[in-house]
């Protein structure tokens, strides 16, 4: 977007939207129109090409060039100069400037004399402690996928090239598409997850192996996800899984036969 068109826009929405939890949400829908300022860009909960889809709005600072800025620069020369903020929204544990001196209420004292309003969120709570993208990192990382998923307000989601394999499993009557998670993506527990693969813009059931797969080990974390009731060949193809609920562990397997039976009966768990 080019700078005339933010010059159109009054309200912009300050913060490090990692992964856009609910808590970042109510941020963001403060203000009609508002343009998404992401100060630090992490993404390690939604990965950078699935936000830029769902939020086109989403302007991706760089953080080298901000972190030395001080606070009043930031607010006169990008807030005010740049994108003629007429309102500003933020969490009440956003800091900004040099070593992140200012606090929202600096922001808000310093603008009340530019005649720019400066609306504060307070925190959302989820099982009565404040919704976080720490805590959400944390719970993917424990396998915890279903309080994950409630805290950020949808499915932990990632998207990417679908790799060759060995092929094992259409062996066993269970083929599975294989990905790299993107860089940078939090690395879910290892072991079989309930998944949605989206193909074509078609929705299917699905589970989804994280790990090193113990019976033929791989050397790097892999995802191997078998898609309910289809058939077809995605090599090349960016596919779109979501996790639901975490099933089991990876396990090491003695044979084929005793393999296919544990995902017979991961299958029909989802079914």
């Amino acid at each position: 977007m080019e700078t005339t068109e933010y010059k159109k826009r009054t309200a912009i929405a300050l913060g490090d939207f990692d992964g856009m939890h609910r808590a970042h949400q109510t941020v963001v829908t403060g203000g009609e129109n508002a343009v998404i300022y992401c100060v630090n860009n992490r993404f390690s909960l939604l990965q950078r090409s699935i936000f830029e889809r769902r939020y086109p709005n989403a302007v991706f600072a760089d953080f080298n060039e901000l972190k030395n800025m001080s606070a009043t620069d930031f607010i006169d020369k990008i807030l005010v100069e740049k994108y003629q903020a007429g309102m500003i929204l933020c969490g009440f544990n956003f800091r900004f400037g040099k070593n992140a001196m200012w606090t929202a209420m600096d922001l808000r004292e310093y603008l009340e004399e530019k005649d720019v309003w400066v609306r504060i969120l307070e925190h959302l709570d989820y099982k009565d402690k404040p919704i976080s993208s720490t805590r959400i990192r944390n719970c993917i990382l424990e396998g915890n996928i279903t309080d994950a998923n409630k805290m950020l307000g949808y499915n932990f989601t990632f998207e990417g090239p679908v790799i060759a394999g060995d092929k094992r499993g259409r062996t066993i009557n269970f083929p599975t598409i294989n990905q790299h998670l993107p860089q940078g993506l939090v690395v879910p527990k290892f072991g079989v997850y309930e998944s949605r693969t989206f193909v074509d813009g078609r929705e299917y059931k699905s589970f989804t192996n994280f790990g090193i797969r113990p019976s033929w080990r791989v050397e790097e974390p892999l995802a191997e996800t078998h898609i309910f009731d289809f058939d077809g060949d995605l090599y090349g193809e960016i596919i779109r899984v979501e996790l639901v609920k975490y099933l089991r562990e990876e396990k090491k397997f003695s044979s084929p036969k005793e393999l296919k039976e544990q995902l017979t009966y991961d299958k029909s768990s989802i079914i």
